[in-house]
C-alpha cells in the first residue's frame, strides 16, 4: 500500500499547478499550493500515510457532514429533513438561486452552504458559545482527537467577509427555515468550518462512518439509519456540483471543502483523508480529486 500511495501522491502532485488556492476568505490563501498529502486507515487497524499528511487546514465545508450527525442526534432526522432537502442542486456550493425559486423554500441539501447554515442553526445549547461548545466536542469525539481547536484568524475572516452567508441565513430566517438567532448561527457555522485538522483526523471521521458510527472503542454514537443519511448525502451531494462526474469516476462517498481536505467513505473498510488546497474550478482539491480516482480504479473501490 505503501508504494501504491507514494506513486499515486508523485502522479497526482503535477495537477496541482492547474489549481487554485481559495483566496476569498482571508488567511486561506496563504496555505502551500504543492501540498499534498493522504492518510488512509483500515478495519483492521491499519494506518498508511503520505506527503504532507500531517499539516493543518481548516475542514471548511468538510465540517458539513459532522455537524449534521449532531443536529440529527439534538432534533432527530425528521426534523432535521423538514428543513432542509436531500436533493442535489447541480449549482455551485454558495448559490443562493433556488432559495427563492423552489416550490418549498428551504435548502435543496446539508452539504450546500445554505444548508448547512440551516443545520448549525439546530444545534442545541443556551447561547452561540455553548452551541459552538457541544460541536467542537463532537467533533473531538468522532476524531477521537481531544485537541482540535478552530483557527481565530481564518474564523473571524468567514465572519467579516461572509455576506452570501449572511444572506442566505437571514431569508431563511425570513421563510421560518432558520427559527434560532441568525447571527448566532452564523457564528456556530464559521466557527465550526475554521477548525483546524489533518488528513488523519478526517480518515478517523471516515472510519467512525465507514462502522455505522461506532467510536474506535465500539462505542455506538449514531444509529445505522443516521449514518445511512449521512453516507448517502456526501454520495450525491458531497462534492458540490461535481458530485454526479465524481460519482461515475470514483464511486466513494466523500466529502470535500475549499481549505482542501476531502474525507472518504469506505462502507465497512476504511477512511480516508486527503490535503490538497489547490483547487479546481468547483471548489475540489484538484490534486486530492486525482488521488481517489487513481486509488478507486487500483483497489476497485467503487461501491457501485
Amino acid at each position: 500500500m505503501e508504494k501504491i500511495l507514494d506513486r499515486i501522491v508523485k502522479k497526482n502532485k503535477i495537477k496541482t499547478k492547474f489549481g487554485n488556492v481559495a483566496n476569498y476568505i482571508p488567511g486561506l490563501d496563504k496555505a502551500g499550493k504543492e501540498d499534498l498529502g493522504i492518510c488512509l486507515l483500515d478495519m483492521d487497524g491499519n494506518r498508511y500515510v503520505h506527503g504532507d499528511y500531517n499539516k493543518k487546514f481548516t475542514i471548511q465545508s468538510v465540517s458539513k457532514p459532522i455537524a449534521l450527525m449532531l443536529a440529527m442526534l439534538d432534533n432527530g432526522v425528521d426534523y432535521v429533513f423538514s428543513k432542509v432537502g436531500t436533493e442535489p442542486t447541480g449549482d455551485a456550493f454558495n448559490s443562493m438561486i433556488r432559495l427563492e425559486t423552489a416550490i418549498i423554500k428551504k435548502p435543496y441539501n446539508p452539504m450546500i452552504n445554505a444548508g448547512a447554515i440551516a443545520v448549525s442553526s439546530m444545534i442545541k445549547g443556551k447561547d452561540k458559545e455553548e452551541k459552538f461548545k457541544r460541536l467542537l466536542d463532537f467533533f473531538k469525539m468522532v476524531t477521537e482527537n481531544d485537541t482540535l481547536e478552530y483557527n481565530e484568524e481564518i474564523y473571524s475572516g468567514e465572519n467579516r467577509t461572509g455576506n452570501k452567508n449572511r444572506a442566505m441565513a437571514y431569508f431563511m430566517k425570513d421563510q421560518g427555515v432558520i427559527e434560532s438567532s441568525v447571527e448566532d448561527s452564523l457564528d456556530v457555522y464559521f466557527k465550526q468550518c475554521s477548525i483546524e485538522v489533518t488528513t488523519v483526523d478526517l480518515a478517523m471521521v471516515g472510519m467512525f462512518l465507514a462502522r455505522n458510527g461506532r467510536l474506535s472503542t465500539g462505542e455506538k454514537i449514531i444509529s445505522d439509519y443516521q449514518a445511512k443519511a449521512v453516507k448517502s448525502l456526501m454520495m450525491t451531494c458531497g462534492m458540490y456540483d461535481g458530485s454526479g462526474e465524481f460519482a461515475l469516476k470514483v464511486g466513494i462517498p466523500s466529502k470535500s471543502g475549499v481549505g482542501g481536505g476531502i474525507m472518504s467513505v469506505l462502507p465497512n473498510k476504511m477512511g480516508i483523508g486527503i490535503y490538497g488546497p489547490a483547487l479546481d474550478k468547483k471548489g475540489n482539491s484538484i490534486g486530492g480529486d486525482g488521488i481517489l480516482e487513481d486509488l478507486s480504479k487500483e483497489l476497485d473501490l467503487s461501491i457501485f
